[in-house]
């Protein structure tokens, strides 16, 4: 039995990617068409969309928020995985991007599961919060501006009810967050992410080094103490 995480080599993720994931023809046009976007790296892998929406399905998840939508990818792996009556709030600020997203949840049905927002997702957040969506919410993917991680779970452990899933993405950062060096703002914001993760005991966390780094969190209890000791 392996002490530690094997390796991913090129040949191995296509190995994963042929025997790991079931992407849908929409699914897969989706990200040709975003593979040819500058921002390409902005979307999350397939093996990193697929454990999300795996996530929506093993929880029965019918109430999601996406924080971060980009090309609405993840989203349209979320829609598929929610069943009927099941709704996303998408949040992004970029109307070119997820013009690729409206396309793609049209084309594979489920556009009417998806309600995007486009403003800033704090904004979005606080919105819900004010709906009265406190404790309500099954689960919450965040993938959007690092700067505002920590903001980012705080409000999503807000409106999250008690058994309720918030999953990050990117939160290794292509390895920085383990290089001492490595002090831009991007890799101080994340490092913060995942130590408040690591101390809050309102969860079950675990970092699964699937893609860039995905943290999965259950929430189980509302009530604050941050005194879990770290594992050196």
């Amino acid at each position: 039995m392996a002490l530690t995480t094997i390796a991913m080599t090129p040949a191995l993720h296509r190995y994963l990617l042929q025997h790991g994931v079931r992407e849908t023809p929409e699914l897969a046009r989706l990200r040709e068409r975003a593979s040819k976007l500058p921002e390409r790296d902005m979307m999350s892998g397939p093996e990193v969309a697929g454990l999300v929406a795996l996530m929506v399905e093993i929880i029965g998840a019918t109430s999601v928020i996406e924080v971060g939508a980009f090309v609405g990818y993840t989203t349209l792996w979320m829609a598929l995985a929610l069943p009927p009556g099941g709704h996303i709030i998408a949040c992004d600020i970029s109307e070119h991007y997820t013009d690729y997203g409206r396309a793609a949840w049209a084309e594979a049905g489920v556009a009417d599961r998806i309600e995007l927002r486009l403003a800033p997702a704090l904004d979005t957040l606080d919105a819900s919060l004010a709906d009265g969506k406190a404790g309500t919410v099954d689960l919450v993917f965040i993938d959007a501006d690092k700067g505002n991680y920590l903001p980012y779970y705080e409000k999503a452990m807000q409106l999250l009810r008690v058994g309720g899933l918030v999953l990050v993405d990117n939160v290794l950062w292509s390895g920085q967050v383990a290089d001492p060096s490595d002090q831009g703002e991007g890799t101080l914001a994340i490092r913060a992410l995942n130590e408040r993760v690591r101390s809050d005991k309102r969860v079950h966390v675990s970092l699964v080094p699937i893609g860039d780094g995905l943290t999965i969190a259950r929430k189980i209890s509302d009530q604050r103490c941050d005194t879990v000791q770290p594992i050196v």
